[in-house]
């Protein structure tokens, strides 16, 4: 457990989205206990222990599927039929899985997405840039004064007032960070953006003057302004901390016991008439290649 701890301080320092699984209660008989923990990484891989091989099957599509939303559920899995539907009527704020493979217990896993807050870079010393480092630390972002930095930022406030703004707007700009702005006034911005090394289209992305029109005048006032905006401008299809990269899992059913699995890169599978076949475990892996007939044979 120590390691395991130490291993989410590590994640999280790395800025490395994953999803902490807790088995919160128990009904026996299963082989995992209330406590047992395990840490979920977007590809797929698990470290830890919520129990057997068909449990962790059901915690790794279900917390994949978490991973590309940033929500966090309390999964129950329970050895009801038919096989992968949900057993009974839903409850509010829970999953329920049914899984066959179960030895008749039951497990209640908290499934947690642990994602990395937007991360926003800085450029300058101004009162302006101070506040909103302030500013943003307490809304919960990940606020840092750079040099010049721009890579895998979710945003970019230049706010040195003529210091060195056109190479941070330029590399802003070309490495794709969602928002970029200039804190200046409309006629020094509009100035310094027509010289960026840039096309029309990035240019027109850059916000300024940086920040929502609420009548700021004090700097605490504008870094409200401008972390404002940085909220409105964020996507709404996803959190802003989910990485773009990050989507639901692909899903195979497992055609020896009918559970929903994970496609991954380390998946157990079977090669077969051309085609692969996913399993829960190595139990239904070994059954479909003893007798492919059965198991495996195309349908239809």
């Amino acid at each position: 457990m120590t390691d395991l701890l130490a291993e989410v301080e590590r994640l999280r320092g790395d800025r490395t989205p994953f999803v902490l699984a807790t088995v919160v209660r128990v009904e026996r008989p299963t082989s995992a206990k209330a406590g047992d923990r395990a840490i979920l990484l977007a590809d797929g891989t698990l470290a830890g222990f919520v129990g057997g091989s068909c449990a962790e099957s059901t915690v790794r599509l279900e917390g994949m599927r978490l991973l590309a939303t940033g929500e966090s559920t309390l999964l129950r899995i329970t050895p009801a039929e038919p096989a992968g539907q949900p057993a009974g009527p839903p409850a509010e704020g829970m999953v329920t899985v049914a899984n066959p493979c179960l030895s008749g217990g039951t497990l209640d896993i908290f499934l947690e997405a642990m994602l990395p807050p937007p991360l926003v870079y800085v450029f300058g010393d101004a009162p302006v840039a101070r506040a909103l480092v302030e500013v943003g630390t307490a809304a919960g972002y990940d606020m840092r004064a750079t040099g010049g930095e721009v890579a895998g930022a979710d945003a970019v406030v230049v706010a040195s007032h003529g210091r060195d703004e056109p190479p941070v707007l330029n590399a802003a700009l070309r490495a794709g960070v969602p928002y970029v702005a200039l804190v200046a006034s409309r006629r020094r911005g509009s100035a310094v953006l027509a010289g960026l090394d840039v096309t029309d289209e990035q240019r027109a992305r850059v916000h300024s003057p940086a920040g929502l029109d609420i009548g700021a005048r004090t700097p605490g006032e504008v870094a409200m302004s401008i972390l404002a905006e940085i909220v409105a401008s964020r996507p709404r299809s996803r959190p802003a901390a989910v990485p773009a990269a990050t989507a639901a899992p692909a899903a195979a059913v497992d055609p020896v016991c009918g559970m929903s699995v994970a496609v991954t890169p380390d998946a157990l599978s079977l090669e077969h008439a051309g085609r692969t076949w996913y399993f829960c475990g190595t139990g239904c892996r070994e059954a479909a290649a003893a007798d492919p007939q059965r198991y495996l044979a195309p349908s239809g």
